[in-house]
């Protein structure tokens, strides 16, 4: 009997210390473990909109984005997930402080409660996702597709603007723009279409 007794008191004992080193391995997984987060300051947006009917491009950026709901995640992309944004509008930047003004002012500016965009975005897959914009009082979702560089998030999108319906923005600008949208062929065109790219930067910790 004292025999047993010794034997399910060793058990007891070599359970009990395989479970505190298992304990302290989770603990330390747990710890040592990367987490990801955005960085806002250093990450840019690109945009290019359209002109004439040999569809030139016109570039340029926002200086300013703002993250207003940040997660952190165990990769750089999880990171993105639930991510909230604001660019202000009058952040615009096109290397042409002529055609910023009148895009501040004759195509965001006659849009509804538009001082900033707002977004939020997530992620479907390893290559896809969707930014939930905000837009001339209009929701929508705007699908993308990314890629990573090291921990750089890399972005594409393509905006049809009908879909915030911008269709008076869109008059607007064109109207302004009438001679300057006007190629060779004679026709002035401003395009409904315009190409977003972004470089997300996030930080490990």
């Amino acid at each position: 009997m004292k025999k047993i007794l010794n034997i399910c008191l060793v058990s007891i004992f070599a359970l009990f210390l395989f479970s505190c080193a298992k304990e302290k391995k989770t603990d330390e997984t747990l710890k040592n473990a990367a987490s990801y987060s955005v960085d806002g300051e250093n990450s840019t947006v690109q945009w290019i909109g359209y002109k004439t009917t040999d569809k030139v491009a016109v570039k340029g950026t926002f200086k300013e984005i703002s993250i207003t709901e940040m997660n952190s995640g165990s990769t750089a992309a999880a990171s993105l997930e639930g991510l909230e944004f604001e660019i202000p509008v009058s952040s615009i930047y096109s290397k042409d402080t002529i055609r910023d003004g009148k895009l501040k002012r004759l195509f965001f500016g006659v849009m509804e409660n538009t001082l900033n965009l707002k977004g939020k975005f997530s992620v479907k897959d390893a290559s896809n996702g969707n930014i939930a914009l905000s837009m001339n009082g209009v929701t929508k979702e705007l699908p993308f597709t990314y890629e990573m560089s090291k921990d750089t998030i890399l972005i594409n999108a393509t905006m049809d603007l009908n879909i915030w319906e911008t269709q008076n923005a869109l008059a607007s600008i064109h109207q302004a723009c009438l001679a300057l949208h006007t190629g060779p062929d004679g026709v002035s065109k401003t395009w409904d279409e315009v190409g977003l790219s972004a470089k997300i930067l996030t930080v490990k910790k």
